[in-house]
């Protein structure tokens, strides 16, 4: 529950079970396909200290961040193919070694001895002196230099980088590429008073209410939080809810709402919210939310969001369907290595069942609010274009920068919002994400 920030040094003061930790993370990542925040949920009961599960992390996203571009100049210095690498997991050790040289600033002396460290702790003495000659090789000779756009694309995976550029053009997919590369600040959305929350914590205040500060510490440990004060919650993931306008003592079902953030907005705006999702885990860490936000009213209930009905008609839905989240690339590089184009075919056809499921939901002149955390506008704007071409009961209520000016660039001219990574640059970025709204007819 820690969160870097990105310019921590990587020095040999931490210690090798942070490292360890790391090692295993990727190897849970690259060779068992778990999430990295099920990685991370493995290793936090480990028992390392917060500096070190800090630090573990750190390692883990430039990894993943910059694994192509690392394997590219280890392929020049290994003269064999990675996967004549004995075990396998050895390239990891490498990653590794060249996140702490290259990209963190960690003293050479440092990097290339902990590396070998972590080989002959894991297991892989064997290999100690291939990895030796790597790292010094490495630490001799520098890493080739590739400007920060050109190392975006390079660190995209194709089919990635092929959607982007159809929907978007060459300047903002290499604008979005290189806005993956580097660490999101760490937003908040307060209960009340966000101008005096954000002095106690060293924030400021965003155009749309949300809090920013730079990513860092221990979550737990800041002010308010024990005492339900806030919550995480990206600024881009705030804009959904805002769009269903006063919802006090209105019926809303939050569909897909694990682990919470937008159900939290709508409890603190006074709805109704039954909260539904599918997975029992998910409910269960929503529900621990909700209890320390002091929000104990929100009905939870386990079941599939593109079938379950409510018992009677609700005002309004708000859908926040499951996508490939390549708009989270900043908080979630495995993302990067993850997600295939069969994932997000999957998803499509999904996210219309949800649609076509949250329509019958609403009562006549209801408002149906549907978003994702996907860059790819076969997962946004075509799903608002299908809605529309279907016959389903719903027609768009457009959106607009309502008096903000800082929100124009992100509105689009059917009257939806289209957040990118590299939009809001004064500002540190913001996710990626889609938002349409519709009214039930």
């Amino acid at each position: 529950m820690s969160a870097p920030p990105e310019s921590a040094q990587a020095e040999g003061g931490h210690g090798l079970a942070a490292r360890r930790a790391a090692f295993s993370i990727l190897n849970d990542i690259f060779f068992r396909r778990r999430s990295l925040d099920e990685a991370l949920a493995g290793q936090d009961s480990g028992g390392l200290p917060a500096r070190d599960r800090a630090f573990a992390r750190l390692l883990v996203v430039t990894v993943l961040r910059r694994a192509r571009q690392m394997d590219a100049v280890l392929a020049h210095f290994l003269h064999e193919p990675f996967d004549a690498l004995k075990p396998a997991s050895l390239i990891n050790v490498f990653r590794l070694g060249m996140a702490q040289l290259v990209f963190l600033g960690t003293p050479e002396h440092a990097a290339v001895n902990t590396t070998v460290e972590l080989a002959a702790a894991e297991g892989i003495a064997h290999q100690k002196a291939l990895v030796n000659a790597v790292m010094r090789r490495l630490a001799r000779e520098g890493f080739p230099e590739m400007p920060g756009r050109d190392a975006g694309k390079f660190n995209t995976p194709e089919w990635l980088w092929n959607a982007w550029m159809k929907d978007y053009g060459v300047e903002a997919a290499l604008g979005i590429a290189a806005a993956n590369l580097g660490e999101a600040p760490l937003d908040i959305s307060v209960k009340n008073d966000p101008q005096g929350w954000a002095e106690k914590l060293g924030a400021t205040v965003l155009p749309t209410g949300s809090l920013r500060k730079q990513a860092g510490g221990f979550i737990p440990d800041m002010a308010g939080y024990a005492e339900g004060a806030w919550w995480i919650q990206n600024a881009a993931a705030a804009l959904p809810a805002a769009l269903l306008g006063d919802m006090r003592g209105k019926a809303v079902v939050d569909l897909c709402a694990a682990p919470g953030g937008k159900t939290a907005q709508l409890a603190n705006a006074g709805a109704k919210v039954t909260a539904v999702d599918r997975s029992a885990q998910r409910i269960a860490r929503l529900k621990e939310n909700m209890q320390r936000l002091r929000f104990e009213d929100v009905e939870t209930v386990i079941a599939d969001g593109a079938t379950w009905k409510p018992a009677a008609l609700v005002d309004a839905v708000l859908l926040d369907a499951p996508c490939t989240a390549t708009g989270t690339i900043r908080h979630q590089p495995d993302v990067l290595h993850l997600k295939e184009p069969k994932d997000q075919e999957k998803l499509v056809t999904l996210q219309r069942r949800l649609l076509s499921n949250a329509a019958e939901m609403l009562k006549p002149g209801g408002t149906l609010v549907y978003c994702t955390c996907s860059i790819q506008k076969a997962e946004g704007e075509e799903q608002a274009g299908w809605v529309l071409s279907q016959g389903l009961p719903l027609r768009r209520v457009p959106v607009t920068h309502n008096g903000i000016p800082e929100l124009a660039e992100m509105v689009t001219e059917q009257g939806e919002i289209r957040c990118l990574p590299n939009h809001w640059q004064d500002f540190g970025g913001i996710d990626g994400f889609f938002v349409a709204r519709f009214a039930r007819v």
